[in-house]
């Protein structure tokens, strides 16, 4: 009997918005298991993310012929991770933010996965969506990062039917409460954060890294029958 495989050693992984907390933890965790990784973002890459050997390219998700370009400059993709995105609370109830930020999340995430499909059809990969608790529950201050991210999910779903026949996997993790930049406005928020503390039963927020291994997972061949899913990973709020 063979071992389960864990690996993603010499795998090329592409990591939309891999400047961030979330991408850039993804980041560091697949060039620390041996992967070739590539993150994109408006912003420049941290220094310690390109000394540890990401490559980086700026992107505009949003940009058919941005996203088109960069798929003909790609000669070989295993894993394709959609972590950009922002939300404006309050600022979403306006039809020009709330089409902006559904742009980002997930017209981003069908355009990304629409470009890079040959290439992932070439070897057999996988796409890891980013949902979020928002895909579960409503969000008043924000209501257009939550329309997304809850179309995230279906889509993951879709697009796992769509791709099966190229041998595509297509999953989603949804994170929990993150210390993050985009999370800053929650974290700083008494009232919202007291509310969280009371039905969050670990009490804490937790920090970017310990969504890579879900996302280690899902990239490697210990997962080749699961597609299709969307995964909470969340300190237990969602059985709360």
């Amino acid at each position: 009997m063979t071992g389960v495989d864990f690996s993603v050693k010499g795998m090329e992984v592409l990591i939309t918005g891999g400047c961030g907390g979330i991408g850039g933890a993804f980041a560091e965790a697949f060039l620390a298991h041996g992967a070739h990784v590539t993150v994109t973002d408006l912003q420049a890459p941290p220094e310690a993310l390109t000394q540890a050997g990401a490559r980086y390219v700026a992107l505009d998700v949003t940009s058919d012929a941005d996203v088109n370009a960069l798929a003909e400059r790609t000669e070989r993709l295993d894993v394709l991770i959609h972590c950009a995105g922002k939300l404006i609370r309050w600022e979403e109830h306006k039809p020009e933010v709330f089409r902006n930020i559904v742009d980002i999340h997930l017209f981003g995430n069908i355009r990304l996965a629409t470009a890079f499909r040959p290439h992932l059809r070439k070897t057999r990969g996988s796409i890891i969506n980013i949902a979020s608790m928002y895909s579960y529950f409503g969000a008043p201050q924000i209501p257009a990062y939550a329309a997304a991210k809850t179309g995230v999910v279906g889509l993951t779903r879709s697009l796992a039917l769509a791709y099966v026949e190229d041998g595509i996997r297509v999953n989603a993790i949804a994170p929990g409460w993150i210390e993050t930049n985009i999370s800053r406005g929650g974290r700083e928020d008494p009232v919202f954060n007291e509310k969280l503390m009371l039905r969050l039963p670990n009490k804490r927020w937790a920090k970017p890294q310990e969504l890579a291994g879900t996302a280690l997972f899902l990239a490697s061949p210990a997962s080749a029958l699961i597609t299709g899913v969307t995964i909470p990973v969340d300190g237990g709020y969602t059985a709360a």
